[in-house]
Parts: C-alpha cells; sequence; structure tokens
C-alpha cells in the first residue's frame, strides 16, 4: 500500500464524511445547496484534515461540470490561464469547475485572473484554506463567494474514521488487528479534530503493533499513547492557530479564569512559543490589571526575565506564578483607555502649542507679549501642589484619566480631591 491510509479510506459520498454535521446534516447549509443543484463560488475554511478537500471533490464531481484541479502552493499564473482556455473547448463549453486548494498562497495577480470567469460563471471556484480568508484572500474574490467555516472534527466522529481505518488495514495485510479497551478513543482525542493525523497515527499503530500466539497484532495503550502523545496540539507561529491562543491566553487573565490562563499558557509552552508566553503576560499585567495593582507590573516582568533566562522547560514554572497572580489580581484598565483616548486626540489633530509656563526656555523674544514664563514650582507650595494650566489651550478641559474603583486607584482619588480641596 503506497498511497497513506487517509487517501485510501476518502469519503466518496457526503454522508460518508464524518464530522462538519452543522454544514452537512440534515438542515446544514451546504447540504441544501448542493440539493439544490446550482453551485456557487465558496470558499472553505478552516485547519487541516477536517474535510474541506474531499468535500469540495465530492461537491465537483456531482457538479457535472469538467473538473481542474490546482494547489495554492505551486500553481503559477500559467496554469490558471491554461483553465481559462480550456473555455473555449468542447469539454469545457458548459463551463468547468476550479478545485483550488490553500488559495491564500495565490498572489493578488493570480487571484484577479480568475474575476471575470467567476463573474459571469463559466468558472465555478471551490477554494480552501487554512487561513482566515478574510485576511488572506483579495476583497474583489471574497466578494463574489460563499464562505463555509469547517470546524475539528469530534471525537466520537473522529473514533469511526479510526476504527474503519483498523479494519482496512486488517484487510489488506491479511491478518487480524485487535486494540486494548481505549485505543480507538485515545487515537480520536490526541489527534486534536484532525481526521488525517489520526488515520496516518492509526497507520503507524499498525505497522509497529506486537504479533500475537495466533498470527495477527496487539495495538497496547502504551504504544497509542507514544505515537499520538503530540499529536493532539495545533500550531502554527504565524497561523490562525498561533493567533487564538494567544488571545485566549490573554482573555483568561483579563477575565480572571487561573485556570483557562495556565491551559493556554502550556499550550503556548508545549509548542516552544515562550516569545509569546511572556510578551502577553507583560502586555496583561499592564493593561488589565494596572493601576489596581501596579507592583504587579516589575513583578510580572521579573518572572519573564528568568523564564527566558533558564529556558524551557523550567520556565513553566515563574511563568505559572506570574500567569495565576495576574489572573487573580483586581482589575483596571484606566491607563489604557488614558492613552489611547490621548493618541486618538492626536491622531484627530486636537493638541496645540506647550503652554508657555512649561515651555524649556526661560527668555522671551521680541514677539512675545507677555515676558516671563511664570511656570509654579508645586514643591515650593503647601501639599506640594498648586493650580496651573498643563494641558494645550485646545485640551484644557480635557480629563482622560478615569479612577476605577479599586483599592488602589480609590485611595489615590482621595489623596488628590483632598490635596486640591474638593473633598
Amino acid at each position: 500500500m503506497s498511497a497513506p491510509l487517509a487517501d485510501h479510506l476518502r469519503p466518496q459520498t457526503l454522508d460518508e464524511v464524518v464530522g462538519q454535521k452543522h454544514l452537512l446534516g440534515e438542515k446544514g447549509a451546504l447540504s441544501r445547496i448542493i440539493e439544490g443543484g446550482r453551485i456557487p463560488n465558496m470558499i472553505f475554511y478552516g485547519p487541516s484534515g477536517v474535510g474541506k478537500t474531499t468535500v469540495a471533490r465530492i461537491i465537483a464531481q456531482r457538479a457535472g461540470k469538467k473538473l481542474h484541479k490546482l494547489n495554492g502552493t505551486n500553481a503559477s499564473l500559467a496554469d490558471i490561464k491554461a483553465v481559462v482556455e480550456d473555455l473555449d473547448s468542447i469539454s469545457g463549453y458548459q463551463g468547468v469547475v476550479l478545485y483550488l486548494d490553500e488559495i491564500q498562497y495565490l498572489n493578488k495577480k493570480q487571484q484577479q485572473s480568475l474575476l471575470e470567469y467567476i463573474e459571469d460563471g463559466r468558472i465555478t471556484l471551490i477554494a480552501s484554506t487554512t487561513e482566515n480568508p478574510y485576511f488572506y484572500i483579495y476583497g474583489a474574490i471574497l466578494s463574489r463567494c460563499t464562505v463555509f467555516e469547517f470546524k475539528a472534527v469530534e471525537p466520537e466522529e473522529v473514533e469511526k474514521a479510526v476504527l474503519r481505518g483498523f479494519d482496512r488495514l486488517s484487510a489488506e495485510m491479511g491478518f487480524s488487528i485487535r486494540l486494548e479497551d481505549g485505543v480507538s478513543a485515545h487515537i480520536a482525542r490526541a489527534c486534536g479534530g484532525d481526521v488525517r493525523k489520526a488515520l496516518n497515527t492509526v497507520e503507524l499503530l499498525a505497522l509497529s503493533a506486537e504479533k500475537t500466539e495466533d498470527g495477527g497484532r496487539l495495538v497496547t495503550m502504551d504504544k497509542a499513547r507514544e505515537l499520538s502523545q503530540r499529536s493532539a496540539m495545533r500550531y502554527d507561529r504565524d497561523g490562525d492557530e498561533h493567533y487564538d491562543i494567544v488571545s485566549a491566553y490573554q482573555k483568561s487573565m483579563r477575565g480572571s479564569d487561573p485556570d483557562a490562563a495556565i491551559h493556554y499558557l502550556a499550550r503556548l509552552l508545549e509548542a516552544g512559543d515562550l516569545i509569546s508566553a511572556c510578551r502577553r503576560l507583560m502586555v496583561c499585567a499592564c493593561e488589565d490589571v494596572g493601576l489596581a495593582y501596579p507592583q504587579i507590573i516589575p513583578i510580572v516582568k521579573a518572572a519573564c526575565d528568568i523564564a527566558m533566562q533558564v529556558g524551557l522547560p523550567e520556565a513553566r514554572l515563574p511563568l505559572a506564578d506570574a500567569v495565576i497572580l495576574v489572573a487573580t489580581s483586581p482589575k483596571s484598565n484606566t491607563a489604557h483607555n488614558a492613552i489611547n483616548e490621548a493618541m486618538a486626540d492626536l491622531k484627530a489633530g486636537r493638541s496645540g502649542p506647550i503652554p508657555r509656563s512649561l515651555q524649556n526656555k526661560h527668555f522671551d523674544g521680541e514677539d512675545q507679549k507677555v515676558k516671563g514664563q511664570f511656570y509654579l514650582y508645586p514643591h515650593d507650595f503647601p501639599n506640594r501642589w498648586v493650580e496651573q494650566q498643563y494641558l494645550p489651550d485646545a485640551l484644557k478641559d480635557r480629563v482622560y484619566y478615569h479612577p476605577a474603583d479599586n483599592k488602589n486607584e480609590q485611595a489615590a482619588a482621595a489623596y488628590w480631591k483632598k490635596i486640591k480641596g474638593k473633598d
């Protein structure tokens, strides 16, 4: 058997596809479109190994039009032109279906070369991508297509494919394959929703299984754990999964859920992404805890410094300490909001000259109508504060900072109200 098991078991009908019931179930939007007989231009978006290519091929075969297949990783403009030229042939006069896998790898010119033909219906485009199409596919193509999101396959559905895989290999190899209790379920859970990955593990287990006295093979739980121990990790440092994990990591800390935050930290560290783990942790300490517990900032910085110095696997210890501390600390984003509002004013052109009393010069030119800087040195006044204007005239009444109702900020606010005589 030269081809991978996943290719041998590739479904030939939509009923054989595991998972994606939200699209292919009885009430699924995609299944209803297919039953209608008219195939629109479509983009299938989702992680690898969840059936995008399989479903696209099945649909293309049912369309009754000539099928062309291209892969964005190696397709050229000449390949696309060859598809267009086929429209003038006898086989292509009713239009063609172009199945374009990994469309995100085509550049703008290559994608736009298809516009005229998918616009008038001579080419029906079925494209697939593992990256967010709204970021990686040009708007002109995107606006002419319907996007369907494929999801990681549930373990219960993956297990069906796993068992079929062992049955198929048993028949092809000519001996029985017996599984210890829990093996198929473990493979289904460990693959992270990737059916192709699960079937690759099935093939490895069948080839390395222990011989039994009756000439069959036994797949043990220990061997299943050994060959699938890291397969549940979906992680691409430049892809959607990276941004999903770091987003969930920071949002879990912000949401004060230490268990979820530790889980996503573990996923980052398992992928070896120590830099992202430290960076988002420091950002969260400043952005989300902030002035509610300002002492946390040097604490988190120290933990990240230790982590970077000792490296993995020991780095997990100071980072776990810091993540739990951030997650369980009081929260305040008042400084975050204040700097964002100030920068928004600058971008909108709301600024102006710095007040004369604050400028870094101690003499007046001939054009200065009122001579003197008139800066009031706060330390010369009671309570080391004196009222004077610091913002430019155009913003003199602007308030950026609004204290939150936590202990630290309320204490500071009460102090300044008292000093300024506003209490």
